[in-house]
């Protein structure tokens, strides 16, 4: 899961500081969501599935297909 959330900035051109930016926290914090020296908490998870329009299990490893979940019927 940590290598995957890199490779998806490093393949949206982005530093970390963009993404701790984004998600409100400091660029260390960001830093060890990538190196796996801290967890990522579910919501922080769904924030970045969003903003790379993929699925969370894509970002957990759970899946190779990047292309994310229809939304839920109301």
């Amino acid at each position: 899961m940590y290598q995957r959330i890199r490779d998806m900035r490093e393949d949206h051109d982005l530093l970390q500081k963009d993404l701790a930016h984004y998600l409100q926290c400091s660029q260390v914090c960001y830093s060890y969501y990538e190196m796996g020296k801290r967890d990522i908490p579910t919501d922080v998870l769904i924030r970045l599935a969003q903003y790379y329009c993929t699925s969370t299990d894509y970002l957990l490893g759970l899946t190779d297909v990047k292309q994310p979940y229809p939304p839920a019927q109301k």
